[in-house]
């Protein structure tokens, strides 16, 4: 029954998840992929387009683009709470992220830091902090 109902989420968050890979022709020449617990972790790593990054991790569904190895491990536990929101939410996630994210922007607030799922992800996933020592390590 655990392995059905881990199937469902998975497949419940495979349309973002696909959204994902689309990002791992990146990662192929000067990054780095790994699976930790069930995600796929692809690190950008020193490619001359991240600079003009705005993020230091995204998550798509299973899949989560990092920077680089340091930042996923750092990033790891809030991206994680990110995961489990898709397995919640399927392919609903990205609109109702934006949406909330537009909510708080004509509230006047940060349409990223203020929003639900930020917020929620800094709770159950700790404040992410580059810089801090890095996360547990990859299975």
């Amino acid at each position: 029954m655990k392995n059905r109902r881990s199937l469902l989420r998975y497949a419940w968050a495979a349309p973002c998840s696909a959204l994902g890979l689309l990002l791992a022709p990146l990662c192929w020449r000067h990054g780095s992929a790994q699976v930790v617990s069930g995600v796929l972790e692809l690190a950008l790593g020193p490619a001359p387009y991240r600079g003009r990054l705005r993020f230091h991790a995204i998550t798509l569904g299973h899949v989560i683009v990092g920077t680089d190895p340091v930042a996923l491990a750092q990033l790891r536990a809030h991206e994680f709470v990110h995961v489990r929101q898709y397995e919640r939410w399927g392919p609903l996630f990205i609109p109702a992220y934006l949406g909330a994210g537009l909510y708080q922007w004509l509230r006047g607030k940060n349409p990223h830091r203020d929003n639900y799922f930020e917020i929620q992800a800094r709770e159950q996933g700790d404040e992410p902090r580059i810089g801090a020592s890095p996360g547990p390590r990859p299975d």
